[in-house]
This record gives C-alpha cells, structure tokens and sequence, in this order.
C-alpha cells in the first residue's frame, strides 16, 4: 500500500467529501430540511466519516488511525439509519435513497479495509 503524506491523498476521505457533500445537498432541500433533528443528525454523521479520517491520520500512530477508521465506519452505519427515516418519512425516494446508500457502502469497505491494514502495520 502506498504511504500517503496527507489525509487529503487518501481515496476514502476523497469519497467521502463528496458524500458529505451529496449529503448537504439532499438535506436542504425539501422536507428534510424542515426537519432540523433528523436534517442536522444526518449531515453530522456524514461530517463525522470524513473527519475521523482525517484525525485519526493526524494522530501519527497506525493504532490511532485504526481506531478512528472504526470511528468511520460507525458513523457509516449510522447515516445509513438516518436514510431509512427519511425514506420512510418521503423525503428521499428510492433513487437517491440507494445512491447514497451504495456510496456509504462503499466508504464503509474502504474503511475497514484501511482499518485492518492499519492494525498490521
């Protein structure tokens, strides 16, 4: 695996800016964004992927890093709870519900894959 000098080089913080992003955009629009709970739970948990990577990068230890992919990953499965409310809700339809589900699945691989690496180093 390539060594990286900065969190911004890594593919899965990469992703998931643009997640966040895709999240942000979702969640001001619409009924989500009348629902300030569920609206800022939801663009916090999307917040929260990126930023665990980032920290955890910063903590300059393979263990850290390790730790805070979990971090990640837990926000991950977080979100895609989130989603299921507003799906359920109507203030997402099925389209955009799998699209953002799909992405977060895939950060969430990334993740744990990055996380298992990280232990072994």
């Amino acid at each position: 695996m390539t060594t990286f000098k900065q969190f911004e080089d890594l593919e899965v913080w990469q992703k998931s800016r643009i997640l966040t992003t895709h999240i942000y955009r979702v969640t001001n629009n619409g009924q989500y964004s009348c629902d300030c709970g569920l609206r800022d739970q939801t663009s916090s948990c999307s917040v929260s992927i990126m930023a665990n990577i980032a920290e955890g990068f910063g903590r300059e230890s393979s263990k850290e890093f390790a730790n805070f992919l979990i971090y990640s990953h837990g926000s991950a499965s977080e979100l895609q709870s989130h989603l299921y409310i507003a799906l359920d809700l109507d203030y997402i339809d099925n389209k955009i519900f799998n699209k953002l589900y799909d992405q977060i699945e895939r950060i969430s691989k990334m993740t744990l894959k990055l996380q298992n690496y990280s232990r072994r180093s």
